[in-house]
Order: C-alpha cells, then structure tokens, then sequence
C-alpha cells in the first residue's frame, strides 16, 4: 500500500517532468544541434526511446527505497529513534 503511493506520486512527478521537457527539448534541440555528435537535431528515434527510458528509470528509483520502507516495522524503527 505504501509502495503503490510512493510509486503513483512519483509517476505523476515524472510525467509532469517528461510532459514539460519533451517540447522544451525540442524546442532547444535546434540551439544545441552543434552539440550533437551523430544524431540530428530532431532525432525521432531520440525522442521517443528517452522519455519511457526515464520513466522507467524514475519508477525503479521511487520503487526500492519504498520497498525497503515497508519492509521495516514502524514501533522497531520508533524504539530506535
């Protein structure tokens, strides 16, 4: 129960993140193109294979540490304290 509400508001995060980024990042791909090595300013490819990437990546860093959270019994973790 506690991991599905660490991981749904970490969704949500993340998918304000990707929502603001992707068009921002589109956006500034054309100032940056002298940046880039190997890839065009508006690589399709890019910019669909990142954003589920990060995604994933954020649902796995909001999932272990609520795992281990709720793995710990709470009076154990107050008689420490």
């Amino acid at each position: 129960m506690v991991e599905r509400l660490i991981l749904s508001q970490g969704l949500a995060l993340t998918l304000i993140g990707v929502a603001l980024g992707w068009p921002a990042a589109w956006m500034l791909s054309r100032l940056a193109s002298t940046f880039l090595y190997g890839i065009q300013p508006h690589d399709v490819f890019t910019f669909a294979v990142v954003p589920p990437f990060l995604i994933a990546i954020a649902l796995v860093a909001c999932w272990i540490p609520a795992r281990r959270a709720a793995s710990i019994d709470p009076m154990k973790a107050l008689r420490t304290e």
